[in-house]
């Protein structure tokens, strides 16, 4: 089966990692995102992946300059101009002379998803679509999904308001949501209207439902949106943590860089290439870029570094603080749930 994968987004959330690095190629435990999500398809029997490309797309065919992101061949289809999640399949479909069934996924989702038993599912069903459900605690950012006994979805809400659920998925304490991951068969394609944007979720399933011709499987397995600086860090950490099984890492650290001092504590953190830690320096449940630099004393906690930052003597960085590559935290500055460090001292003249 061929795979399309949507990675056009510009990954807003998760500036500024994502100023100049598509979201999709973000390291996880060292490897682009990217790379996970091929690996597994690979492993569930998808032999072809489609690339559907936007924001900067160069950067990954300059990643994989040979045609191959692991094991799993792959074509890039880059959108001309925005099209929307529907229209972003329909264009990549046609691109890449998609005739059959084939599987869409959203390129942001890390799951452990059984492919091969969605596919299954929706050869039973004969439904012209079916999508992966996953039951979440909190729908609101989500696509709410209601189904019957059989499995077929009776309605789709995108991102429903507060309250405006069915009264049965009200009731329940864990609704299930789309997980981004559709298996479509070409009859959905005719449902896209061509040369412009169209949602897929808020648009083509409706009608799908409406028609009785949409179908799904729930599954409560791993999975993980990784659109916020929460979520990306979240994918390393369960890793590093054993919430998944795809790697193994000595006393919750992957460390790949031999500059940190041994009077340094790095806990549950990902270091990359090329990293100075000062002594006294503190990591914990955090994620450091290549070519990293912390000074002594400093304190990164719960945040995310950007290849080549550089951290102040006696800085603090918590709550999720972002910064992108190359930025620097004057000394001991403190950064609390911050995108970039504050400005340097003006001296009183």
């Amino acid at each position: 089966m061929k795979a399309i994968l949507l990675l056009g987004g510009f990954g807003t959330r998760l500036r500024p990692l994502t100023n100049d690095t598509p979201k999709q190629m973000l390291p996880v435990c060292g490897r682009p995102m990217i790379e996970w999500v091929c690996e597994h398809l690979h492993r569930h029997g998808v032999d072809e992946v489609v690339l559907s490309l936007g924001y900067r797309a160069e950067a990954f065919t300059a990643a994989y300059p040979h045609g191959r992101i692991g094991q799993l061949a792959y074509e890039v289809a880059v959108e001309p101009d925005p099209r929307g999640t529907a229209g972003a399949v329909r264009f990549a479909a046609e691109a890449s002379g998609i005739t059959g069934t084939f599987l869409v996924l959203n390129g942001d989702v890390l799951t452990d998803l059984d492919i091969g038993a969605l596919a299954s599912v929706h050869e039973r069903s004969g439904a012209e679509a079916t999508i992966a459900l996953q039951p979440v605690a909190d729908p609101a950012p989500y696509g709410l999904v209601a189904t019957d006994a059989a499995g077929q979805v009776m309605s789709f809400s995108e991102k429903p308001e507060p309250g405006s659920a069915p009264a049965a998925l009200q009731r329940d304490q864990r609704p299930t949501i789309s997980a981004g991951i559709y298996v479509l068969t070409p009859a959905v394609l005719d449902r896209i209207p061509p040369g412009r944007a169209v949602s897929i979720e808020r648009e083509v399933f409706p009608h799908l439902v409406a028609d009785q011709a949409l179908w799904a499987m729930t599954s409560d397995t791993y999975w993980l949106d990784t659109g916020t600086p929460q979520q990306y860090l979240a994918a390393n950490l369960d890793i590093l943590e054993g919430r998944r099984a795809d790697a193994e890492v000595a006393d919750g650290m992957l460390a790949a860089s031999d500059g940190i001092h041994p009077e340094a504590q790095v806990r549950t953190s990902v270091i990359g290439r090329g990293c100075e830690i000062g002594p006294g320096a503190v990591v914990q449940r955090s994620v450091v870029g290549d070519g990293c630099r912390l000074a002594a004393g400093a304190i990164v906690i719960d945040s995310m570094l950007g290849a080549g930052a550089a951290v102040g003597a006696g800085a603090t960085l918590c709550g999720y603080t972002v910064l992108g590559s190359g930025e620097q935290v004057p000394p001991g500055a403190v950064l609390r749930a911050q995108r970039q460090p504050p400005p340097e001292p003006v001296a009183d003249s």
